[in-house]
């Protein structure tokens, strides 16, 4: 859920106030990132190194903010090359024939603690579903070369075979090779565009 570190507990406030306008995401200060269950007894972790991504966000009123994320499949790295390749290969992202997964975001909902909710849809190969993310906010100021950047970060844990990721080896010992539950990571800086930019 999206909550201010530094949120105000005034009554009244608006603690987002300042962070009103269009924002690009910094690829170089950001992670777009998975864990996975491997082998049932440890995590497998992985990013994807190429993503660009917007915001539009409504300091005054959150719940008309807008998000919107690409990233390219191909870019997976999880350390391991002959395991990203078969990540990226047919039984799973098939990178070539899908080369792009994206979320848009559908609807950022308040909660009655001051919180929110990313809503959105989440399209992987030729499947589009929708996901909730919860997301905190992580603070805003401006930077070393004088920009405005702010920053996020979220998770949400998804069934993998919802979007046709089925492959999977079973045990000898029992169970399962890859678990289907997947926790996506978002640690997000983004820089805000002047006005020119922005329209």
């Amino acid at each position: 859920m999206l909550r201010s570190r530094k949120q105000s507990t005034v009554p009244g406030a608006q603690p987002y106030e300042g962070v009103t306008g269009v924002y690009v995401l910094d690829p170089v200060s950001s992670t777009v990132g998975f864990s996975v269950r491997h082998a049932m007894v440890s995590n497998v972790r992985g990013r994807f190194d190429t993503f660009e991504g917007l915001l539009k966000l409504d300091g005054t009123r959150p719940s008309r903010s807008e998000a919107y994320l690409s990233v390219q499949t191909g870019s997976l790295d999880t350390g391991v090359q002959g395991r990203d390749a078969h990540l990226t290969g047919p039984d799973f992202f098939d990178s070539s024939t899908f080369p792009l997964m994206t979320f848009r975001s559908a609807a950022v909902v308040p909660t009655e603690d001051g919180t929110f909710r990313l809503a959105g849809h989440l399209k992987i190969k030729d499947i589009e579903l929708p996901i909730g993310i919860d997301v905190e906010f992580a603070g805003a100021r401006r930077d070393a070369y004088g920009q405005n950047r702010i920053g996020f970060e979220g998770t949400t844990t998804l069934q993998r075979s919802d979007w046709g990721l089925t492959w999977n080896s079973t045990l000898t010992t029992g169970g399962v090779l890859i678990s289907d539950k997947v926790t996506l990571i978002l640690d997000i800086s983004a820089v805000q565009l002047d006005e020119a930019a922005a329209a």
